[in-house]
């Protein structure tokens, strides 16, 4: 009999591991939690770093891209809090959670509407409270995932809100994420958003000046019975070569409303959006979105995994793709209908503009069906801009850049008017716009 092969650990694995050891005994959580992360990790080690024969990631060979990595983060000291401050104050009124380095920071945060508790993850961990933590955990679903088992050995920090039932919050809450780190550094955030019954919330996560080197953060959701939950998210400011990955994980109740936008624009290095829903109660509604913004040598790749196990329920998803220069983009869609789950309508499209030849854009959905009474579609589109549109434009008075301009933007800002807050949507509608700028003023 053959022995099985061990793969040799790569220079960036064992980085992690030792990362791992040096910093387990000063992270966040008791006996218990000490024991999730041991056990976190001890998967991700059995499994190493996902790689292209791994299904979801074989766009992504994230072994091959992830050469190194950084030092963990350290807390952010007293003169980086008091230079956000100044920072934040000269920014727009606005409820903010304030993530620094992967720590969370009450300093530079807001207080908590009324019906809405708000605690740091490490307190959260160091209370040990059981429903909490298994909820945190996500090891029932998307907690097999080897870079969420790797935040969930790592996770230094972040926030947890619960929204009582019944409570509607009427104005956004916003999670920050900004880095006082003059060096590249990691950073592993984990939050968590409990809606309660008939509740409702917006949540927004952003960044905040420039990340460099690598960042892994994962929100968990769990939306109540009747309740809405929506959610935008900005991802910008990446600095040459950085690396993001964030993580979505959201389980849906009975009859509740449940969206994520995301937009990607300056990612620098690689950018990963991994989402993992389940809709675990009738007549739920959820629609999952985003658009990518490409150029230089970037690489984008949204990810989902949605399983409806309930019947009744209705999912759509709908991502757009802008890839210019040497761009790749990845859009991956999984769509899984369990036998009990009848009537569910579900559809996934991704539509892409190549605007060079030497960009790649890779699309994979997936339908998985076990129910006989569903309507289910998947499609994807790649393609230039339409030179009859452009020549139109030309004959009435614009030139090709300002033409070429304004059906890049209208093509990507089509989803962002669907975001249902029209302050938030100007502010991505102005992110976009500034890409496009910035792409107008290329060498």
């Amino acid at each position: 009999m053959n022995a099985p092969v061990a793969t040799p650990r790569t220079p960036a694995e064992t980085a992690l591991t030792e990362t791992f050891d040096a910093a387990l005994a000063g992270l966040p959580g008791g006996d218990g939690v000490r024991q999730l992360r041991e056990a976190a990790f001890g998967a991700f080690r059995a499994a190493g770093l996902p790689h292209r024969r791994v299904e979801a990631w074989h766009y992504t060979d994230l072994r091959a891209l992830m050469r190194e990595v950084p030092p963990l983060a350290p807390p952010p000291d007293a003169a980086a809090i008091e230079r956000l401050r100044h920072e934040f104050a000269a920014a727009a009124p606005a409820r903010r959670l304030v993530v620094v380095d992967g720590v969370f920071v009450p300093e530079l945060s807001d207080s908590a509407p009324p019906g809405v508790v708000v605690r740091s993850l490490a307190a959260v961990l160091e209370e040990g409270r059981p429903d909490l933590i298994a909820l945190l955990a996500a090891q029932d679903f998307g907690g097999a995932d080897t870079i969420v088992a790797l935040n969930a050995a790592l996770m230094q920090d972040g926030v947890v809100i619960e929204v009582a039932p019944g409570v509607v919050v009427a104005e956004p809450i916003r999670i920050v994420y900004a880095s006082a780190s003059s060096t590249p550094a990691a950073r592993f955030s984990r939050s968590a958003v409990i809606v309660g019954a008939g509740a409702s919330l917006l949540l927004v996560e952003e960044s905040h000046g420039s990340y460099a080197g690598q960042t892994q953060n994962c929100l968990v959701v769990a939306v109540g019975d009747d309740a809405k939950f929506a959610h935008a998210a900005m991802l910008t400011g990446m600095a040459p070569g950085a690396l993001r990955i964030e993580s979505l994980i959201a389980r849906v109740g009975a009859r509740a409303r449940f969206g994520s936008f995301a937009l990607i624009a300056g990612a620098g290095g690689l950018v990963r959006r991994q989402i993992f829903a389940r809709f675990e109660g009738a007549d739920a509604e959820g629609v999952l979105s985003g658009v990518s913004l490409l150029r230089g040598r970037e690489h984008a790749d949204t990810t989902l995994n949605v399983e409806h196990i309930a019947p009744g329920c209705k999912a759509l998803e709908n991502f757009r793709y802008i890839l210019d220069e040497e761009a790749t983009g990845v859009f991956q869609g999984k769509i899984t209908v369990e036998k009990d789950a009848q009537k569910t309508d579900a559809r996934m499209l991704s539509r892409a503009l190549l605007l060079s030849d030497d960009v790649a854009m890779n699309n994979k959905p997936e339908l998985e069906i076990f129910a006989d009474d569903v309507a289910c579609g998947h499609g994807a589109t790649c393609g230039g801009l339409s030179e009859d549109q452009l020549f139109y434009m030309q004959t009435r008075g614009l030139p090709y850049a300002e033409a070429e301009a304004l059906l890049l933007e209208a093509f990507a800002a089509e989803l962002v008017d669907e975001i249902g807050d029209e302050g938030l949507a100007a502010l991505f509608r102005a992110e976009i716009a500034r890409w496009l700028l910035a792409r107008g003023r290329k060498p």
